[in-house]
């Protein structure tokens, strides 16, 4: 039997002799983990910055289509759940087949994950095309509020292929470690949604005045046309992967793997959409500016997370990669430096929220004094959070990398529905609005304390006794 094992490992040995490392398993992590990081940190910013700038621009039309825009994000958030949950799961089958050097398994979770975007696309878009309206009259009896959001989110949802596909493509890209490449088509989005925003909600250049439905518009073009740029270069430049779907057949396997791992955390993430539900409807209670607030809020703080969140799509390949290729010393140097930098990324966030918040609330969408007056402390309140979340990111993105979703799901759970929801309820019942943005915070310390606690168990179980796989 050993002789057999020895064949074996021999013949996987002469087949692989011809293909190069992978640089994630060799370029020191400082530099590694910096060098993917970095682009997708810059792309993310930019996303970041033309997520406010649509709505910077419908701010400028008036405070009920801010606040239709602001009572959208949850199915936003829906969407993106299902596919970033999706490629979650696919970032961390494929990075660990390339790991273990099976490179068929690469491609067929490359092939599938293009397989499950297009089924995604087709359930999200019938969904949009028939329940916009009702999600809106269920939430508010504002009709100027309900006809805005009905607009902006039929055409977000029906034209969902552009942010199913680029979600797929770029994740294949960062998957082999050609991060570089997912900047340019991000930054193509962005760049094409920052263009057409404006033009189309106001009427420039001879366009027509789409108001909110240009800016849903200028968001779909921007998602197609990346989407379409990161196909060319996952066919031109990712030299790991084959994803051509001549005769393709879904492979029950493969979906099932990748679901082990992305189904947490679509649920985790759709936990996310139901919390910002639930947010605004105890919001409304008190008055349609407090939900706008709460919206501007998760604009505002996606310029402190979404470099986390490239940080992480820089971080989890590379672990992934390394438990493939039984490396402990290089996740752990990855787990720690990843922590660092992101617990400095939020107390960055931390000082610009306590001492800015006015300014922000001001410049960039022409609050009202009521919106100040209830804005301003939400902001400062909401943003204590920011000093436990760093840390419960990266935790919570080394338990999706090491195939074990569920604890990152645990950690959502406890955050958001044992947590915020009902802390905001009884606060809003007993004490008041101002009291309600407190539920935040005090949940991220709850997800500091167990984050903790299962790190320490998935440490002892899938780390600490790590024997290379070569």
């Amino acid at each position: 039997m050993s002789d057999n094992n020895t064949i074996t490992q021999n013949n996987k040995n002469t087949v692989n002799a011809g293909r190069p490392e992978n640089k994630m398993g060799v370029v020191p992590i400082p530099k590694l983990l910096i060098g993917m990081s970095l682009p997708m940190m810059a792309s993310m910013l930019v996303q970041a910055c033309y997520n406010i700038v649509d709505s910077m621009f419908v701010a400028r039309l008036n405070e009920d289509a801010l606040t239709a825009v602001s009572l959208a994000m949850p199915v936003q958030f829906l969407m993106i759940a299902v596919a970033g949950g999706t490629v979650v799961g696919v970032n961390s089958l494929l990075s660990r087949n390339l790991g273990e050097k099976n490179y068929e398994g690469a491609n067929l979770a490359a092939r599938n994950a293009i397989f499950l975007a297009i089924i995604g696309t087709i359930v999200f878009a019938v969904i949009g095309g028939i329940f916009s309206h009702i999600f809106f009259t269920t939430q508010t009896d504002n009709q100027a509020i309900i006809d805005y959001g009905t607009e902006y989110l039929s055409i977000v949802m029906v034209f969902s292929f552009g942010i199913f596909m680029q979600f797929t493509f770029d994740r294949l890209l960062m998957s082999t470690g050609r991060t570089f490449y997912t900047m340019i088509t991000q930054l193509t989005g962005a760049i094409i949604n920052l263009i057409f925003d404006p033009i189309l909600i106001f009427g420039y250049f001879g366009f027509p005045k789409l108001g909110v439905a240009g800016a849903a518009i200028a968001t779909v073009m921007g998602q197609i046309i990346g989407s379409i740029v990161s196909l060319i270069l996952n066919i031109r430049k990712n030299h790991d992967i084959n994803i051509n779907m001549r005769h393709f057949r879904p492979h029950g396997q493969t979906i099932k793997t990748i679901y082990i791992v992305g189904f947490p955390s679509i649920i985790m993430q759709s936990i996310s959409s139901f919390m910002m539900l639930g947010m605004n409807s105890i919001l409304m209670i008190f008055s349609s500016t407090a939900a706008a607030v709460f919206g501007i809020y998760f604009k505002l703080q996606s310029f402190i997370f979404m470099p986390i969140f490239g940080l992480n799509n820089g971080m989890i390949p590379i672990i992934a990669y390394n438990y493939g290729a039984g490396n402990k010393k290089r996740i752990m140097s990855t787990l720690k430096l990843s922590i660092l930098i992101a617990v400095g990324i939020m107390l960055i966030g931390l000082t610009i929220m306590q001492t800015c918040a006015g300014f922000l609330l001001t410049t960039l969408f022409k609050a009202s004094d009521n919106m100040l007056q209830i804005g301003v402390p939400a902001l400062r309140i909401i943003s204590l959070s920011f000093t436990f979340a760093g840390y419960c990111i990266i935790v919570g993105s080394l338990f999706q990398a090491l195939g074990n979703g569920v604890y990152t799901l645990i950690i959502s759970v406890i955050r958001q529905l044992v947590g915020i929801l009902p802390i905001a309820y009884i606060f809003a019942s007993v004490f008041g609005l101002a009291y309600v943005w407190w539920s935040i915070p005090l949940a991220e310390i709850l997800s500091l304390i167990f984050s903790t606690i299962l790190f320490r168990r998935i440490y002892v179980q899938k780390v600490k006794f790590l024997k290379p796989a070569f």
